[in-house]
């Protein structure tokens, strides 16, 4: 039986990661964060001195990814967030990276019965045949603040009107690039998670996957 695969798509600061570990650890199934893969990409150029033009550099880089860059602590530099999102740009790095996440989702590590895969076009484009598809959103002023306190925990200063205005520009090149926009797919099941704990959300999506014909499938008695 193929693994079953939990696609999970939305902004940032909307909670997925919460949710993707969560979820994994409660079914046992392998989980990919999926920006990671970009940050990480983000933070090899970064070291390399990319201009953040060239695309054909940008696709050589994403060719020699390594665990090294994936572990790789500064991933989470908000300077990395950056380049991370304006590589995501090209499609042919898009198209480099996809693969490693299809790959993921069909054959997932530990020998694992699931997959959970979070991102923004998990659901439109890497997995569209995901039995299910959760799309998170949140008001901008509520993922600012999110990602603000996240910052300020791991002892980084910023301040709250430049984290907001990140976020409203990360989302602007989200959804306007041209290869794999950020947008839910038809039949994804969207929550605002604004005003929700992280306990809320999660016992949302286990009953959206508890319920499922995929799941149950894997579950008879």
């Amino acid at each position: 039986m193929s693994p079953l695969v939990i696609a999970i798509d939305g902004p940032s600061g909307s909670g997925k990661g919460t949710l993707a570990r969560g979820l994994a650890d409660r079914y046992n199934f392998a989980v990919l964060d999926t920006g990671l893969i970009y940050r990480a990409l983000g933070s090899r150029l970064l070291r390399l001195g990319w201009d953040f033009t060239s695309e054909d550099f940008a696709v050589q880089a994403a060719q020699g990814l390594t665990q090294e860059d994936l572990d790789n602590p500064d991933n989470r530099l908000d300077t990395v967030a950056l380049a991370a999102s304006r590589v995501a740009t090209f499609s042919r790095v898009r198209a480099v990276l996809d693969q490693y996440q299809r790959d993921f989702s069909k054959a997932p590590p530990g020998g694992k019965t699931g997959a959970i895969l979070d991102g923004r076009d998990i659901g439109t484009v890497i997995c569209p045949d995901a039995p299910v598809k959760l799309y998170l959103v949140a008001e901008d002023t509520i993922r600012a603040k999110r990602r603000f306190e996240e910052l300020q925990s791991r002892g980084i200063k910023g301040i709250y009107a430049d984290v907001l205005d990140d976020i409203r520009a990360r989302d602007k090149r989200d959804k306007e690039r041209k290869t794999s926009p950020l947008c839910p797919a038809k039949d994804a099941l969207i929550l605002d998670t604004s005003g929700l704990t992280s306990k809320e959300v999660l016992s949302w999506a286990c009953n959206i996957i508890e319920s499922s014909p995929a799941f149950k499938a894997r579950h008879k008695a």
